[in-house]
C-alpha cells in the first residue's frame, strides 16, 4: 500500500491543521469571539463535537481576557493541565498557574474532611486572596465545591472553565456552574479533560498576544 504524506514544514503544521478544521466546519456558525477557543479544542482532541458542546456565558471571553491582562492567576485541578498552560505568556501579565493536588496540606485536609483532594484544592484556592480563573478538566467535585462557595459568597472567580471528563456527576456539576452568575466556559455533556482545560487557557492567552491569526 502506498501512503502519500503532505509535505508540510514543522512550523506550518499548526497552520495547516487549522485550515483543515476551518474547512471541515464548513458553514457551521460559531459565536463571534469564540472561534479560536472552539478550534483549539478541536485541534487538541480531533473532536468536532466541541463546535456544539462548548457553552459560553455572555461576555465570558472578554471578561477573561481583561482579567488576564490585570494579572489574574489560573488554578487548575491537575498537574497535566498546569504543565500544558503557557506559563511564560501568562507571566507577561503578572499571573501564575497553580495546582494544589500534590500539596501535603491538601491531602491532609481531604483525609480529615472525608472529601476529594480536588474539593480541598478549591478551599485552598479560595484563600489565595488573588484574582483567579479556575480551569477544571478532571474533577467534578471541584466544580461542586466552587458552586457551594459561590452560593455562600466566599469566592467570586473571574472565569470558570468547566470541562471535567467522565461519568459520575460530570454533567450535573457543569450544569451547576452554568446556573451561577460567574462567567463560564463549559463543555456540556461528558466530554472534556485536562488537555481541553489547558488549551482553552492558551487560546485566551493567544487571543491577547494576537500572534496567531490563521484561526479566523
Amino acid at each position: 500500500m502506498k501512503v502519500e504524506l503532505e509535505n508540510v514544514k514543522p512550523k506550518e503544521i499548526e497552520t495547516r491543521s487549522f485550515e483543515i478544521i476551518t474547512r471541515e466546519l464548513g458553514d457551521k456558525k460559531l459565536i463571534p469571539g469564540t472561534e479560536l477557543i472552539v478550534k483549539r479544542c478541536i485541534h487538541t482532541s480531533a473532536d468536532f463535537d466541541y463546535a456544539d458542546n462548548l457553552c459560553f456565558s455572555e461576555g465570558a471571553v472578554e471578561k477573561a481576557i481583561e482579567a488576564i491582562k490585570n494579572g489574574a492567576c489560573i488554578v487548575t485541578d491537575t498537574q497535566m493541565a498546569k504543565a500544558g498552560i503557557n506559563k511564560k505568556a501568562l507571566k507577561k501579565y503578572g499571573g501564575e498557574v497553580y495546582c494544589f493536588m500534590s500539596d501535603e496540606d491538601v491531602a491532609q485536609a481531604a483525609r480529615e474532611q472525608g472529601c476529594t483532594r480536588a474539593t480541598a484544592c478549591i478551599d485552598k484556592a479560595a484563600a489565595l486572596g488573588k484574582p483567579v480563573i479556575f480551569a477544571i478538566g478532571n474533577a467534578p467535585t471541584a466544580l461542586v465545591r466552587l458552586y457551594e462557595l459561590i452560593q455562600e459568597k466566599k469566592i467570586s472567580p473571574y472565569l470558570i472553565i468547566g470541562v471535567p471528563v467522565g461519568f459520575v456527576n460530570v454533567v450535573q456539576s457543569k450544569e451547576m456552574i452554568m446556573d451561577t452568575e460567574v462567567p463560564y466556559i463549559v463543555a456540556k455533556g461528558r466530554k472534556g479533560g485536562s488537555n481541553i482545560a489547558a488549551c482553552i487557557c492558551n487560546a485566551l492567552l493567544y487571543m491577547i498576544d494576537n500572534e496567531r491569526d490563521y484561526w479566523k
